[in-house]
């Protein structure tokens, strides 16, 4: 009854957000004013996502009206014209005790109530993407649904015994692909020009482990967001990339990052605007924004593993780059979308999925795995050569089964000679002061990491990693008070940093992962 219910309630929450869309300006058009410039630049706010997530209490046209006939007026502030045109209308942020009882773990189950948001209401002008189900946020300045967060969030909320609100989350998903034809970076409408890592066929495989015929649920869409992904694939003699997909030349395909814009990013304009504003040409500053834009889409934002060769940030040429986490990513759809088809008895689909599936499973051993360094790499196909940077994202075609056993052993040589730190693994062996670099450790790549190893069978590694992560989460905890987003694990002694924004707190993927690695560790410990 209740999914009855939803049926009927999710295409009326839909024409609503079409409604509310056809009736007000577009909320994107306040990001093309003088206004949104001069505020963004001045540094009103001193973090830019501030400004893009308040909403306008008047139609855009006649804000940027008043604006330009009152910003050269005596005595005119530019911080109190925006304080009185503009209001807060946030989800509740993060409002907790703590309670020094409590272990890291009941703290974790503790904070799902709040991180956890109801369904959305329809906000004229707001930058918010509605959705119709329960979820979960990542906290601090995440106000928002993210994509790739929420597969390892909600791999913790599974292991809590939340499976409704598990549910929900993959049902938002489902709507975003239904509404938009594709899951954006996040559930805000500056994020509409991108995808992030397309974790939805895992987020399904996740829930329907006790209840294979979910997958028949979910076909439709994930069929859908495979389709977005190699939307422009073509067989052809010579490299053509179009989109997201890179035609090699060879009648195959791989896929990269891709934003559609090249522009600043809203939510960064200050930022993205600076450092393009020494290069010559417009251009020259597109082209930065767009591979910008294309770091974003990548979840890796920003690290030195999309660095030209000049190096540093203003050298940033991800649509260049074929990574190898994404390519294993959509060998992982094809495979799921195949099973969903061999449920269905549809034996033609199946196969056609299955043939793309072990294309690409080749195709990745051949342009990704470096055999000199027993690790793989991503691939340049402007170089047409492999990048020359250890990342960890090397360590993805273990968690998706793609390496030989061979292969699996001398990855799990270098991730535990070369990446294994104090504190858990690293994410690149860079200091650039990127957020995506050494000293710092991410959550969700541990998590690839040590079921990476796992699979291939090795066993106390894999639990040497959790062991050393967790204790590094639980030191942190009890001297905060807070899970963190990220953490530096080569110095104990001090947090993470690097990046355009403060460490943030909450958090939902470190939550996740930590209840995972918790139970994972109690499973191998357990007697037989």
């Amino acid at each position: 009854m209740k999914k009855l219910l939803l049926g009927l309630l999710v295409p009326l929450f839909i024409v609503a957000c079409k409604q509310s869309e056809t009736t007000t300006k577009e909320p994107i058009g306040l990001y093309e004013t003088e206004l949104f410039k001069a505020v963004q630049l001045s540094g009103v706010f001193e973090d830019s996502k501030t400004f893009v997530d308040l909403v306008p209490k008047k139609d855009i046209a006649t804000l940027e009206e008043e604006y330009l006939n009152t910003k050269d007026n005596q005595g005119f502030r530019l911080d109190i014209f925006v304080l009185k045109n503009f209001e807060d209308k946030s989800l509740e942020g993060l409002q907790f005790k703590l309670d020094t009882t409590k272990n890291m773990y009941e703290h974790i189950s503790n904070m799902w109530d709040i991180l956890k948001r109801s369904p959305d209401s329809v906000i004229a002008n707001s930058s918010r993407i509605a959705l119709p189900y329960n979820y979960i946020v990542p906290g601090g300045r995440f106000q928002e649904i993210y994509y790739w967060d929420s597969y390892f969030t909600l791999e913790g909320l599974m292991v809590d015994g939340e499976e409704e609100v598990a549910q929900g989350m993959v049902d938002n998903f489902a709507f975003l692909i239904d509404s938009l034809g594709f899951i954006p970076n996040g559930t805000r409408d500056y994020y509409k020009t991108r995808s992030q890592p397309p974790y939805f066929s895992l987020m399904v495989d996740a829930i329907a482990r006790d209840n294979e015929a979910l997958l028949l649920e979910y076909l439709p869409q994930m069929t859908k967001e495979y389709n977005y992904w190699m939307d422009g694939a073509k067989v052809g003699d010579s490299l053509n990339p179009t989109k997201r997909v890179v035609n090699l030349g060879d009648g195959h395909t791989l896929n990269r990052y891709w934003d559609a814009g090249n522009t600043p990013r809203p939510e960064s304009y200050k930022e993205d605007y600076l450092l393009a504003e020494h290069l010559e040409s417009d251009s020259l500053k597109q082209q930065l924004y767009k591979n910008l834009r294309s770091a974003a889409a990548s979840g890796w934002d920003f690290s030195s593993r999309w660095f030209g060769e000049a190096g540093g940030l203003a050298s940033t040429e991800t649509i260049s780059i074929l990574p190898v986490d994404l390519n294993c990513l959509l060998y992982f759809m094809e495979k799921t979308i195949a099973k969903g088809h061999g449920l269905k008895g549809d034996e033609a689909s199946q196969q056609r999925y299955l043939a793309l599936a072990e294309t690409r499973k080749a195709l990745i051993q051949a342009y990704f795995w470096n055999v000199t360094e027993g690790f793989y790499f991503d691939y340049n196909v402007e170089d047409n050569s492999m990048t020359p940077q250890l990342t960890l994202a090397g360590v993805t075609p273990l968690f998706f089964e793609i390496a030989t056993p061979e292969q699996a052993a001398k990855v799990k040589d270098v991730i535990m000679n070369t990446f294994l730190k104090e504190g858990g693994l690293v994410t690149t062996l860079e200091h650039s002061g990127q957020q995506w670099d050494a000293p710092n450790g991410w959550a969700p790549l541990q998590w690839l990491a040590v079921n990476g190893l796992l699979n291939y069978g090795y066993v106390d590694e894999a639990k040497e990693i959790m062991t050393r992560w967790l204790t590094l989460n639980e030191k942190v905890y009890a001297n905060t008070g807070k899970m963190m987003e990220k953490y530096n694990v080569e110095d104990l002694s001090l947090l993470s940093g690097g990046g355009e924004y403060p460490t943030q707190d909450g958090f939902g993927w470190t939550n996740g992962v930590a209840l995972g690695f918790k139970k994972i560790l109690e499973d191998l410990n357990r007697p037989n």
